[in-house]
């Protein structure tokens, strides 16, 4: 299995009436990575995640997942999901919950019971495993919805919104545990709209619209890819400015004041020392390193796109 995607999907399309939810989703992702699916609302994202979890057909197209076609129930044993929008047995205890998935999953009895503790000490639940799922915050449930997705030692987990109604302290944990998994070399597939969230966490980010894929992302590249650089000096001709293009794009120039995009910040010596030798005082180079929010919006659009 190991050089099998933990999902790969080719033209996935699901049409509802006359509107097409997802037009044609084509992805790949790798075992034992964090891959960030992205996009605006009503692009998809989530039809797409029904689709993969086997939870309603696709009209077209074919998707795999751990080497067996989407809805293979012997795969499914294999992996985990946290939906956005939950509703669990809020009549249960928090242990007698996720026994009963356990049971679901076909666990072993006594491995079972070492899991639930497992978790629950690693979601910071131990001390409400006997309370009502009724009686828990939103905080709670997600963090009981986020063990109950890792019950079954999955080899892929889909999580979906996972950090809404968390904290600052909720967020952290959910994060450490995303990085653990991918550690361990679990697959996670994750969507959520806090770009700041999917930056620290995700190896590679899709961005989608209108149900395809426009654009892939390698996370650690934003360490070096391109910049927005703000320059102040003096003695800025024209001339000078028009010379700025071997290392930047959209100048703008303003008074004392030019502004560019440069590739990689590697140039800025190359810049400093091209406008010291044409004469230019330079009062200040400033650069600002493009965000995933940056990205997102020039992708997808200022409207999403819709």
């Amino acid at each position: 299995m190991d050089n099998i995607s933990a999902i790969e999907t080719h033209e996935l399309r699901k049409v509802f009436g006359e509107r097409a939810a997802v037009k044609g989703l084509t992805l790949q992702v790798e075992q034992g990575e964090v891959f960030g699916f992205l996009g605006p609302n009503g692009a998809g994202k989530t039809t797409s995640m029904k689709m993969l979890l086997g939870l309603i057909a696709p009209t077209s197209g074919s998707a795999s997942m751990l080497g067996s076609p989407i809805g293979n129930r012997a795969s499914l044993r294999h992996i985990g999901f946290l939906p956005e929008h939950f509703r669990f047995q809020e009549w249960l205890t928090a242990n007698e919950f996720l026994d009963m998935h356990g049971h679901l999953y076909g666990m072993d009895i006594h491995d079972l019971k070492a899991r639930i503790s497992e978790l629950l000490e690693r979601v910071g639940l131990t001390d409400f495993r006997d309370k009502l799922l009724r009686t828990f915050s939103k905080g709670m449930l997600q963090r009981i919805g986020l063990a109950q997705a890792l019950l079954n030692h999955p080899k892929l987990v889909f999580l979906d919104e996972p950090t809404s109604g968390l904290d600052p302290v909720g967020r952290r944990l959910v994060r450490d545990i995303i990085h653990e998994l991918r550690d361990e070399g679990t697959s996670v597939f994750l969507n959520s709209h806090l770009l700041s969230e999917i930056e620290v966490t995700c190896d590679r980010v899709a961005f989608i619209r209108h149900g395809e894929v426009v654009r892939v992302l390698e996370l650690a590249s934003l360490d070096t890819n391109q910049s927005d650089v703000t320059i102040r000096a003096s003695g800025l001709t024209q001339e000078v400015i028009s010379g700025l293009t071997k290392w930047g794009k959209n100048i703008q120039a303003n008074g004392e004041t030019v502004n560019l995009t440069i590739s990689a910040e590697s140039a800025l010596p190359e810049i400093t020392r091209y406008l010291v030798t044409k004469g230019v005082e330079v009062y200040a180079i400033t650069p600002q390193r493009v965000s995933l929010e940056d990205i997102f919006i020039e992708t997808v659009g200022k409207d999403g796109g819709l």
